[in-house]
């Protein structure tokens, strides 16, 4: 039991890692990339990448739901535990209950960027690029993707604190 826990979070360590690693390299590297390129070729490099990178990060939403569903069972955390007032108020408890809702946020944000604003966005740059509407979409898109990132780093923080406690 103990090798399938430990393969269990190696692998929602390795999801976590890609997932989180795309986002910052789309970020930080393609999109600045781009912002200084031809604006058409930019727009269908962008929406296929987005696309690409959509069904790696959804895959890994997956791995993740699945492996810390299982972490949690393997600790020794069950359903009822979320009933349990001295369970909810313990600091691991908390982290769990943060981790969660950061995740579940995670996933609405994620959903709103990739089927809905993220190609908006990418549908109106192709269209015009220089457009009012292209530019507002943009800067809906990248705001989610900025969010999410953050959303991303705090569930980081929270799976190191689950692990290794809470520095207050």
């Amino acid at each position: 039991m103990h090798a399938l826990y430990v393969f269990s979070v190696w692998l929602h360590i390795l999801a976590a890692t890609v997932w989180i690693g795309g986002m910052l390299f789309l970020v930080l590297v393609i999109v600045p990339w781009l912002r200084r390129g031809g604006s058409s070729d930019a727009a269908v490099f962008l929406r296929e990448t987005g696309e690409r990178f959509r069904n790696v990060g959804w895959a890994c939403f997956v791995i993740l739901a699945i492996t810390g569903t299982f972490n949690l069972w393997a600790r020794g955390v069950r359903l009822s535990d979320f009933t349990r007032a001295e369970w909810l108020q313990s600091p691991f408890g908390k982290m769990v209950i943060v981790k969660l809702s950061a995740f579940l946020l995670v996933l609405l944000v994620s959903a709103a960027h990739d089927f809905v604003v993220g190609p908006r966005a990418t549908r109106a740059i192709a269209d015009d690029p220089s457009s009012p509407q292209a530019r507002a979409e943009r800067r809906r898109a990248a705001l989610l993707g900025r969010f999410n990132v953050l959303l991303a780093l705090l569930l980081v923080a929270a799976g190191v604190m689950l692990v290794r406690g809470t520095p207050w």
